[in-house]
């Protein structure tokens, strides 16, 4: 089966913006906010919306947070991790973190995300952005806060989003995995 293109790059780029704009409605001036973007996937959208934000408000800081000894399943994976960077230039304690992915499946990446910055401090509250909730596939009782589009898939289908600086495009694809 070959995939299927789920959105375009016109239509994530109405997405962007339209959580770009919830993000302003929200946070006003995000003096207390801060956005966190989970590497790898996560930056590539976090950047986006930063970029936008920024036309808005020039108080948008922009933090990477590398989650991969936090995963529950570290230790269980035959091939090595290869670790990100971590970047967090300024404090979040006692402030609003939106914690930002591209896709939201089991909702472990995130439980492993909030773990990872207990290292960096107490936020106030912890917000979830994501670009697609794969809403059928919950593991842990994790929702997003502000969520682009749900994809309702099947469990041996994968969602990729692809940004054209990284993958030449910008599209997301629902492919059947290979077993």
């Amino acid at each position: 089966m070959p995939p299927k293109k789920i959105l375009n790059a016109k239509e994530i780029s109405t997405i962007l913006h339209r959580l770009s704009f919830q993000l302003i409605e929200d946070h006003n001036d995000f003096s207390n906010t801060v956005i966190i973007a989970i590497q790898p996937r996560g930056v590539f959208l976090a950047r986006r919306i930063a970029k936008m934000l920024n036309k808005e408000s020039n108080n948008i800081k922009l933090g990477l947070l590398d989650i991969t000894f936090y995963r529950d399943d570290f230790r269980r994976n035959e091939k090595v991790l290869k670790a990100n960077e971590t970047k967090l230039d300024f404090s979040i304690e006692n402030k609003t973190v939106v914690l930002i992915d591209d896709v939201l499946f089991t909702g472990r990446s995130i439980r492993a995300a909030m773990d990872a910055l207990q290292s960096y401090g107490r936020p106030k509250t912890i917000q979830l952005l994501n670009l697609i909730d794969r809403r059928f596939s919950r593991e842990l009782p994790i929702q997003p806060d502000y969520c682009g589009i749900q994809v309702d898939s099947r469990l041996n289908q994968k969602v990729k989003v692809c940004w054209d600086e990284n993958d030449g495009e910008d599209a997301v694809y629902l492919f059947k995995n290979k077993e």
